[in-house]
This record gives structure tokens, sequence and C-alpha cells, in this order.
């Protein structure tokens, strides 16, 4: 699908969003080299920032999940990028407290039902939260981000007939940067028509140029209309993955020219242009929106930096359920195993 031309001032503020999310990125890159992320696995969403054609079309209220590379779609949908970085670096005033990390982030406040590293994960929590709206007639959707490995996923099949037969306000994203892992995705399916697996459930669905922020957005102004009325829909977004699968993950299973023509379809250098060429905005304008977000992102690093770890004593706290007596350190009952045998 194409985007028609520009016409409003949305697209300049789905420009910067894209912006945000690539500076962001790159500092999380950054701060994993100076040994600051919490773990070892970083899943970096360079290349995809056009999901702001979709996370725009949503309004407050709104709910979602996301896979293991969602720090985009969640700075979409109004995340704190001090609060991600934090959290990130596994550090207490993160979001989840430095317990999530970089790939299990959530925020109910936001609508963020919870970050997933099991591919697939978190598809199904959509279809409960949909029931509900439904139910309760509130008029909210609930969308499902997730890549292309999930399209081999059983949960998703599930999730899609039911959300299709009980006429949910879901949607079903899928991000498709044409890599699970370092498989790329013409060797792991047959038929790599996603959208037609998705109507054949009777899902309303659409595939959309992901270097094209704005015909992703035509998109899904379109399915987010039908699932507010109880159509479901399923949204794939063709997108390229700029860098490995995690970020110690150098790619080698692709080579130097694959990489070099994929990187061609950047949707942030792409809207820059359209917006150049269409008249849209003036290059000192971009320049500044530039500069503005990666000052931003700078002092996101460096709270996330300098910011205190949490303690040790909040270890089971968010854990077990409030009232549960916290566990007794291993040396302690190890202690007291060996007093009781001495004693016998």
């Amino acid at each position: 699908m194409t985007a028609a031309p520009l016409a409003n001032a949305g697209a300049l503020a789905r420009y910067r969003m894209m912006r945000r999310i690539r500076s962001f990125e790159e500092r999380v890159g950054e701060l994993f080299l100076k040994g600051g992320s919490a773990g070892s696995m970083l899943h970096l969403s360079i290349g995809e920032e056009a999901v702001v054609g979709l996370t725009d079309a949503m309004r407050d209220g709104d709910s979602f999940t996301t896979h293991h590379r969602g720090h985009g779609v969640f700075l979409g949908r109004g995340g704190d990028p001090n609060r991600m970085m934090a959290e990130i670096a596994g550090k207490e005033d993160g979001y989840c407290r430095g317990k999530g990390g970089s790939m299990h982030i959530a925020d109910r406040a936001l609508g963020h039902l919870g970050a997933n590293a099991i591919v697939g994960g978190g598809i199904p929590h959509v279809v409960g939260a949909g029931l509900t709206y439904r139910n309760r007639g509130t008029g909210q959707i609930s969308v499902a981000f997730f890549g292309d490995g999930a399209m081999s996923q059983g949960i998703l099949y599930e999730s899609m007939n039911m959300a299709a037969l009980w006429r949910l306000p879901v949607i079903f994203c899928c991000i498709n940067n044409q890599y699970g892992m370092g498989t790329r995705v013409d060797r792991s399916a047959g038929a790599r028509d996603f959208p037609a697996r998705a109507a054949a459930f009777g899902l309303a669905a659409a595939r959309a140029d992901g270097a094209q922020v704005e015909a992703v957005h035509d998109a899904a102004r379109d399915l987010v209309a039908g699932a507010r009325e109880g159509r479901p829909g399923f949204l794939e977004i063709d997108a390229y993955r700029f860098f490995g699968h995690a970020r110690m993950d150098k790619s080698p299973y692709r080579t130097p020219e694959e990489e070099a023509e994929g990187r061609l379809r950047d949707p942030v250098a792409t809207a820059r242009a359209r917006l150049l060429a269409e008249g849209q905005a003036a290059a000192p304008d971009l320049d500044r929106i530039d500069a503005e977000a990666g000052a931003e992102m700078d002092a996101a690093l460096a709270h996330a930096l300098a910011t205190p770890p949490p303690p040790l004593s909040t270890m089971f706290q968010d854990v077990y359920a409030p009232g549960t007596p916290a566990p007794r350190p291993q040396a302690a009952r190890l202690a007291a195993i060996l007093a009781e045998e001495l004693r016998a």
C-alpha cells in the first residue's frame, strides 16, 4: 500500500516520534557498550520506526502488548525515555523497578500490558483485553505487536480465530523485518502472504510498506476504525532489520550487499525526504527536531547511568503476592539445616 500525498500536521509529529525512537535505540546500543545494560540481550528496532503509523492511530485508553523488540512501540504510545532507559539498565526508577529489563517492560497506566520475550507470548493477552472492552462497550481496542517469527506460532492462529469469531476490537500487527533470529523469512514460511492467512480467519487484513510511515498510517487508520466497531484486523508492516537479532549478533548470515540495500529502506530518512519534497517542512526545522531528539536521549542515557540500582532489600518485592513472607536467603537456610543436624 502506498501513501497519499501529505496533507496534515500529523506527518511532522510522526517524523518527530520516529526520530526520537531512532535516537533512543542508538543510545540503548551505547548503554550496552558502556556495560550499563541489565543482562546481555538487547534487541533494537532500528529500521522498524514506521510502526509509529499504527501507534499514532491509537488513542488514550487503548492497550497493547509488545515482543522483545518493543522499545519503539512503547515510545510511540507515550513511554518516558528516562524510565525506559533506567529499566533497561536495571535501575530502581525504571518502569518495573529494574526487574523487567529490556524485554519485560510494562505500564498499565499507558495501556502497556507487557512485553514478552517468548515469541508470540503476548498475543493472547490482547484477546482477553478485547473481550473485556467488547463486553463493557468502552470503545477501546487492543493491539498485539509481534515479529514475523510469531507467524509460525500456533497461539497466533488460535487468537485470530477467537477474535474473528467473537468480533473483538483487536488488531494483530506483524512487523516483518525479514528475519527470525538468523533465519530469513522465505526459509521458514512456505507461503509468505501473511495478510491472506489472517483473511482466512475472517479478519480485515492489509500490508504496508515499512519504509513509508504514511502508508502504514493510512492502512492503520482504517483497521483501527474497523476494530472499534467489532471488526478485528491484521496489519503486516514490511520492514528491514538494520542490525543483527540482538546487540551481540553481527549477522554473519547476511551479506554486506544485502544489508546496504536493505538500509536504503530507512523509514526515518524516507519520511524526512518526503516532508521536504512536498513542502511540509523546511530543512532547518527538521534539523532542530533531530537535534532535540538526540539531546533528549543523551539525557536519558546519562540518567540511566547515574541513577542508583534497586536496593537488595527490594529483591522479592513485586514478585510474590502482597503479604507473602520473603524467602530466606540460601545461606540462612543452609545454616539452619546444619545447625539442626549438629543438634541431632
